[in-house]
Parts: structure tokens; C-alpha cells; sequence
């Protein structure tokens, strides 16, 4: 079994499983993986229809290398539309769930409709084999509980499970879709989505390995970037510390999001980074399937009041969102709010950021303490902030409120809260401030799913330039600061990131960058069989990213735009002190280059040279 293998396609409402063959001209032009999924959710769902309906479809889909030994790969990518946006959703998760996907006969499940007769249900898959199961005694649990139930069920602990926990079933819209026990994917509400299907969890096991088309060339390309990968020294801060090492890094530069972007450094930086991780808490390093750098974490507190809490976490965006951005240096509870999140299947940008909203509002009497159950939220309450997401997860009292994320919220408190709500298109801005890079403040704006850092992390390309000439764009090192020519290196980096995302390669593997898209194309063409060139895959990224437009502008999406903080509101103090993103002219220039309107509409122009209708 090789890659262009097979779709599964399960209607819940009528209990049917079927196998459909991948169309691989489709698939080609794609490049698969999320690229595949999102154009099967442009033909097959109307982006008018509400996100917890039947009519909305839950795609799960792996890149043409997972489950090769392609550095890197062991991903999979999961896209629908967005309960808490009403836009496109896309999300990624890697570990080992994909490739035991892969392994067991499918490139992609596509989810339809809902379990009425059979409810609640999960999928088991195994060599080929798919059916649905009652998923009555797992319902209710927590995904840790439901994965060793389901495991103990089937009889078989090698078994890889993806679901959701208690926040998925009560459809809590920051909720999301857990793999292996701490692998976490679908920002925007995957776990709602699921849950309004009545769907807990998918199980697979299987025993076969794809094979490449042209193995030879496939193992030649493979290796010579595991290579690059281990023998490089930048990646040694992420072998060390995990993501846990940008704390202090982001933190001297100025971006480091403290206290609900209200400041771009936190004085407790050293108290909740990755050193003190590892100092203290760190069991064991670990690593998604066919990863040579292994930043996973796996933690554990010995002794207090959260005594006995493990897993894996906190990643970066744990540290940021429970730490600086709640004002929080306790980095016990810190660590405890990620594991929870990971057991309930909450996504923990959107829950963090939503915390640290409510603190704002609390701190600036927009909230009381009968609006927030008897919660103190000041800065830095980091037991209050635990206590949130358990109710967050249960929808128990104002956690039910935050459940549903930021911008409705602040709609419904209204005025100047709406100022400093962090959002765009209603997804939560993750823990990179913009104001020390308007390239980011641009790639937020316009990110189909919401803002978004991995869609791409335009830092990366202001500090070291755009080198790979073939990407149509070149760009030198720039002033960070600067608005001058981001929008054509915003456009080529996200272009590069569709590519990326939907051959379902971790981005480390670009980090320096350490490896060329060229790279990447060598190593799908020798597994597919497919003949892309780098400016091939670059017009795939390119089409991924316009029908996913066109999908928001079907749902009523215009204009973009950012947080009032982030436009209008100056950094008081730091590196960033006196900055904001100056949007506007870099998004009608951003426009224009990608032919689109004033208002963002892609061109039929455009949508005819792309082939998309």
C-alpha cells in the first residue's frame, strides 16, 4: 500500500462506511493531505450552514509522506468549518495517530452527517477494515479515560486513538481533537464538531507500510534531510527545552504577549520558561513518528497542591497564554491548566487568551465577581485560572460564557472591551506579538482559519530573508519593524506554508531554515509518483490558499482585519515601545498582488488561472 491508497467516507446518519479511491490529478494539483480536504469541503459543504449541523463535514486527512521515514512527517491534518469562527477551519496534530492511519489502508476519513440511531458511536479501523462501535460507557469521559477504555475494549494497547473528551461533547467551541493522549489539533472548535456528531473517537491499527513509487529516490531524498536535521546545532535549543526555549528568547525581544498584549515582556519570564520546566518537572523528552529532534515534554509535579499531574506539556503557547499573558508566574499552575487541556480536548490558545480576557475585564470592572462565579481575576491568579478551565470544559457556570471564546464575549460586554478582545475572525491570537513584527500583524490578518503563527511565522523570513529564489519572491534580511515589501513575503510564506501543511511536515523542519521546499517536492514526487517542481507545488499552495478564500467570502468574510490593540495602541515599554501594526497600506498592496479586491474578493480572474470554479 503507497500513497493515492484510499478515502474512507462514514455516514453517521445512515451508518454507512464506503471506500472511494483518491483522485490523484485532484490530489496532484493539491499537493494532498489539507490541500485535498479543503477542496473536498469547498465542493461538499455550503459555508453558509451552520457549524454543528449534520450538513457540516469533518475531514481527517494525511500528508503523502506520513508514515514514510520523511523526517518530520508523522502528521495529520483535520479541516471543517469553524464553530467559534463560521470561516474556514484547518488544524494539525502530529504523533503517532497518522501513520498508524496510514498503516491501516487510508490517506483520509471524511465524516458526514450525524450518529442519531447509533449515538454515541466511534470508528475502529484496522487493516482495511472499518466499523462503527458504541461508544455508551466512553461517553462522558475525559480523553485519557477514553483512550485506555477504548484500548482495553478492543484488546490491543498498540491501538492509536483520536477523539475528544468532555469539552467536545459539550460542544464548547475552543474545544479540540486529541491524539495520543497529548497531541492536540482542530483550532476553531474540531472538538464541537465531532461532539455534534455524536462521534467520541477514532481507533486504528494497522500493519502495513506504504511504499514509495520510486523507493530508491525516496529513501535517497529522506535520509539525506533526516541528516541535515540532526547534525543541525540550531535545533539543539528545542532537543534541550522543548518550545519551552522561545519563552526567554521571544521575552528579550519584546514579543512575548504579557497580560492580554497589553505589554511585549513579562518581569516573570525566567519563572515560567523552559528552563524552569526542565529544571524541575521534565520526565523524558519525546517525539512524533519519524521526528529526529523530539521538543515534546513530558512532565510531571511531584509535590503541592497539583501534585500528581503528568503529561506532556506545556508546549510554547502554553507557557505564553497560562503564563505571561495571564500575568502568571506560577508555573505549577501553569503546567496544570495544559494537562488539563489535554485530557478535557480543549485548545489551549483560544482557552488561555479567553482567560486572560476575563482577567482584563475583571481587573477593569467590566466583569464582577457574580459574573465570574465568586473568581477573583487578577493578574496572576494562576488557581482561579485553573479552576476556569475545568468549567470551561464542563460549561459549568461563567466557563460556560468563556466557552464560546473571545469575540463573543466581548460582544456581548460591548464598548471598549471590543478594543482588546485578540482575535481575528474570531480565533484567538496565539502568543507572538505583532507589534514587533507587522509581518505577522499582515499573516494574521489574512490567515483563512484566523490568526494563526504557523500559516507562516513571517519572523523567520524578516531575520533571515527569503533564500530560496525559486519561490518567485527574494527578499534580504529586513528591519523588523519595517511594513516595506512584507506583503509580497507575507504571500510567498503563506504559499509555502499550504504546501507545507498539506505534505504535513512539522515547520522545525524550515525553522533556520535548515531545508528548501525542494527538499520537500523531491521526497513527494519519489513517494506519489508524482513530477512537481518547486514552482508547481508553489501554484498548489497558491490555489489551497484562494479556495479557501472563497470559501470565507461564501461565508459572508471581507475585509480583514486585527485586533484595535494591535492598530492602535502602542507597547508602553520593551524593545517594542511605540510600535503598532500599521495594516492598511500593506493589505491593499497584499491585495493587489494577489489579485483580489479592496475588499479581499479573489478575481474571477484569479479563480480561472487557478482552475478553481
Amino acid at each position: 500500500m503507497g500513497y493515492m491508497g484510499k478515502i474512507l467516507r462514514v455516514n453517521l446518519t445512515r451508518g454507512e462506511l464506503k471506500d472511494e479511491p483518491i483522485d490523484r490529478s485532484v490530489a496532484k494539483d493539491y499537493i494532498g493531505g489539507a490541500g485535498l480536504a479543503s477542496k473536498i469541503l469547498y465542493d461538499e459543504v455550503d459555508p453558509t450552514v451552520d457549524a454543528l449541523s449534520p450538513e457540516n463535514k469533518i475531514i481527517f486527512a494525511t500528508g503523502p509522506l506520513t508514515g514514510t521515514i520523511s523526517p518530520c512527517s508523522g502528521r495529520y491534518a483535520v479541516v471543517f468549518k469553524s464553530p467559534l469562527t463560521n470561516a474556514f477551519g484547518e488544524g494539525h496534530s502530529g504523533g503517532h495517530w497518522p501513520a498508524e492511519l496510514k498503516f491501516a489502508g487510508y490517506d483520509a476519513i471524511i465524516i458526514e452527517g450525524t450518529a442519531y440511531k447509533h449515538a454515541p458511536v466511534y470508528l475502529w479501523i484496522k487493516d482495511g477494515k472499518a466499523e462503527l462501535r458504541d461508544a455508551s460507557d466512553v461517553w462522558g469521559k475525559n480523553f485519557w479515560e477514553t483512550t485506555s477504555m477504548i484500548k482495553k475494549e478492543l484488546g490491543d494497547d498498540k491501538i492509536k486513538v483520536a477523539g475528544i473528551g468532555r469539552a467536545g461533547e459539550n460542544l464548547v467551541k475552543t474545544s479540540c481533537v486529541m491524539n495520543d493522549d497529548h497531541r492536540a489539533g482542530g483550532r476553531g472548535g474540531a472538538g464541537a464538531v465531532m461532539g455534534s456528531k455524536n462521534l467520541k473517537a477514532i481507533a486504528v491499527r494497522g500493519t502495513d507500510r506504504p511504499k514509495a513509487v520510486n523507493q530508491e529516490a525516496f529513501d535517497e531524498a529522506a535520509k539525506a534531510a533526516t541528516k541535515v536535521l540532526r547534525e543541525a546545532e540550531g535545533l539543539q535549543g528545542l532537543r534541550d527545552l522543548g518550545t519551552g526555549s522561545f519563552v526567554l528568547a521571544l521575552n528579550g525581544l519584546g514579543t512575548l504577549p504579557t497580560r492580554n498584549f497589553s505589554l511585549g515582556d513579562f518581569e516573570g519570564a525566567e519563572k515560567v520558561s523552559g528552563e524552569a520546566v526542565r529544571d524541575k518537572y521534565l520526565v523524558k523528552a519525546t517525539a512524533c513518528y519519524a521526528c529526529p529532534i523530539a521538543c515534546g515534554r513530558y512532565t510531571k509535579i511531584e509535590e503541592g497542591k497539583y501534585a500528581g499531574s503528568e503529561g506532556e506539556g506545556p508546549e510554547y503557547e502554553a507557557h505564553g497564554v497560562f503564563g505571561s499573558n495571564c500575568g502568571n508566574s506560577d508555573i505549577e499552575s501553569l503546567i496544570r491548566a495544559a494537562h488539563l487541556c489535554n485530557d478535557y480536548g480543549l485548545e489551549l490558545i483560544s482557552v488561555g487568551n479567553s482567560i486572560a480576557y476575563a482577567m482584563e475585564c475583571y481587573e477593569k470592572g467590566f466583569l464582577n465577581l457574580g459574573d465570574t462565579d465568586g473568581l477573583r481575576l487578577t493578574w496572576g491568579n494562576g488557581d482561579a485560572m485553573v479552576k476556569l478551565v475545568e468549567k470551561i470544559g464542563e460549561r459549568d457556570g461563567f466557563g460556560d460564557v468563556l466557552a464560546d471564546g473571545v469575540k463573543r464575549l466581548s460582544e456581548k460586554l460591548g464598548g471598549e472591551a471590543i478594543n482588546f478582545a485578540m482575535h481575528s475572525k474570531g480565533l484567538e491570537c496565539p502568543m507572538h506579538e505583532p507589534r514587533g513584527a507587522p509581518s505577522l500583524g499582515l499573516a494574521y490578518a489574512t490567515a483563512n482559519i484566523g490568526a494563526t503563527h504557523i500559516r507562516p511565522y513571517t519572523p523567520i523570513w524578516d531575520a533571515f530573508g527569503v533564500p530560496f529564489s525559486d519561490w518567485g519572491v527574494t527578499a534580504p534580511p529586513a528591519d523588523r519593524f519595517s511594513t516595506e515589501g512584507r506583503a509580497s513575503v507575507v504571500k510567498a510564506a503563506q504559499e509555502f506554508a499550504m504546501v507545507v501543511n498539506s505534505a504535513d511536515i512539522c515547520q522545525f523542519v524550515y525553522l533556520f531554515p535548515l531545508l528548501g521546499l525542494i527538499d520537500t517536492v523531491k521526497q513527494i514526487n519519489a513517494a506519489a509518483g508524482f513530477d512537481l517542481s518547486v514552482k508547481d507545488a508553489l501554484k498548489a499552495g497558491e490555489r489551497i490558499f484562494n479556495i479557501q478564500r472563497m470559501f470565507n467570502v461564501k461565508a459572508g468574510f471581507k475585509r480583514d482585519s486585527l485586533p484595535a490593540r494591535f492598530l492602535k495602541e502602542e507597547i508602553p515599554s520593551g524593545p517594542c515601545a511605540g510600535h503598532v501594526v500599521d495594516l492598511e497600506p500593506m493589505l491593499d498592496e497584499y491585495y493587489s498582488l494577489r489579485g483580489w479586491d479592496k475588499d479581499g474578493v479573489p478575481s474571477q480572474k484569479k479563480l480561472s488561472e487557478l482552475g478553481i470554479a
